[in-house]
């Protein structure tokens, strides 16, 4: 499933995006037709190509790192059914396999319900990654994807990180806690300022933690 390289090179020729924050996704400020952008990262952005709806090529913003580390982090991988395939990488960009699916994040925001198999089935990707000598890093709601019930995870760029990160494990007890007891089977909407106001408060209260091991 390789995109043609032509395709490819006058994509970057008339592309233009930047990372303006390290903790902040992306902007994209020209996408040449008849390209389409579906995501954005902290480092990268997402596009896709309605010639080769299979794949999509994620592009690295000007002088941000990862992208050798997210194409070792491939390698290791291989062909599993919980994350993309690398088909093609080169300086700056790759051009992987397309996970369909709506984000946990989404979920929440749209009142769709989230089964546990939709957990298990990440805990089990985690298991995996981990078995091939990675350390599953930054997971979290718009990174962890539901598909006809079932879960796959997407950017794997810090899987090399060998650090503590508690986002999916703070996040896995949340759903078992508060989210399948309470708020499951209603429906509810969760308005996206709420959603970045969670998303705000966790990061400060991880800051917070931080700074108190250290000065204890």
């Amino acid at each position: 499933m390789h995109m043609d390289q032509n395709v490819i090179e006058l994509f970057m020729q008339e592309v233009r995006l930047e990372s303006q924050s390290p903790i902040d996704p992306v902007v994209v400020h020209r996408i040449p037709p008849p390209w389409e952008l579906i995501g954005t990262g902290n480092y990268a952005a997402v596009f896709i190509h309605p010639d080769y709806p299979q794949v999509v090529l994620k592009l690295y913003a000007p002088g941000r790192p990862g992208w050798e580390q997210e194409v070792q982090v491939y390698e290791r991988l291989g062909d599993t059914r919980w994350f993309p395939i690398c088909y093609q990488a080169s300086p700056g960009y790759i051009v992987m396999k397309r996970m369909n699916g709506i984000s946990l994040f989404d979920c929440l925001r749209y009142g769709i319900p989230i089964p546990p198999q939709v957990i298990e089935d990440v805990e089990e990707a985690l298991a995996v990654a981990r078995q091939r000598g990675l350390f599953p890093h930054d997971v979290h709601g718009k990174n962890v994807l539901m598909d006809q019930g079932r879960g796959y995870l997407i950017d794997v760029s810090d899987y090399l990180k060998n650090i503590p990160d508690r986002k999916w494990k703070d996040l896995r007890k949340a759903y078992y806690r508060i989210y399948l007891p309470f708020l499951k089977d209603r429906g509810w909407k969760i308005p996206l300022w709420v959603m970045n106001g969670v998303r705000k408060g966790y990061r400060l209260y991880q800051k917070i933690k931080r700074l108190r091991r250290k000065w204890s």
